[in-house]
C-alpha cells in the first residue's frame, strides 16, 4: 500500500513537475518573445534617436543658413544705406557749392549792373552837361 501510495505521490510529484516545466518553458517563450519585442523597440527608439538628431541638425542648419542670409542682408543694408548717406552728403556738398557760386555770380551781376548803372548816370550826366556847356556856348 505504502508503495502503491509512494508511487501514487510519485506520480502526482511528476505530473505537478511537468505541468511546473511546461511552465517554465512557456514563460521561457514568452521571455525570449518578449526580448525579441524589446530589442525590436530598443532598435526603433535608436532609429527614432538618429531620426530626431538628424532632423534637429538640419533645423539648426537651416537655423544658421538663415541667420547668415540675414546678417548678410543687414551688412548688404548697412553698406548701402552708408553709400546713400555719403552719396547725400555730397549732393548736399554740392547743391551749398552751387548756391554759393550761384549768390556770388549774382552778387558779381548786381555789382557790375550797379557799376554800369553808375558808369550810365556819369556819361547821362557828362552828357548833360556838355548839352549845356554847348547850350551856353552857342
Amino acid at each position: 500500500r505504502k508503495l502503491e501510495s509512494t508511487s501514487a505521490q510519485n506520480i502526482e510529484f511528476l505530473q505537478v513537475i511537468a505541468k511546473r516545466e511546461e511552465s517554465i518553458h512557456q514563460c521561457q517563450l514568452r521571455l525570449e518573445e518578449k526580448s525579441r519585442e524589446c530589442s525590436s523597440l530598443a532598435r526603433q527608439l535608436e532609429m527614432a534617436i538618429e531620426d530626431a538628431k538628424r532632423q534637429v541638425e538640419q533645423a539648426r542648419e537651416r537655423a544658421v543658413s538663415r541667420e547668415r542670409t540675414a546678417q548678410s542682408k543687414v551688412l548688404d543694408l548697412e553698406t548701402q544705406l552708408s553709400r546713400n548717406k555719403t552719396e547725400l552728403n555730397q549732393l548736399h556738398r554740392s547743391k551749398e557749392d552751387a548756391e554759393r557760386r550761384y549768390e556770388s555770380r549774382l552778387q558779381d551781376l548786381r555789382d557790375r549792373l550797379e557799376q554800369s548803372e553808375s558808369t550810365n548816370r556819369s556819361m547821362q550826366n557828362y552828357v548833360q552837361f556838355l548839352k549845356s556847356s554847348y547850350d551856353n556856348v552857342f
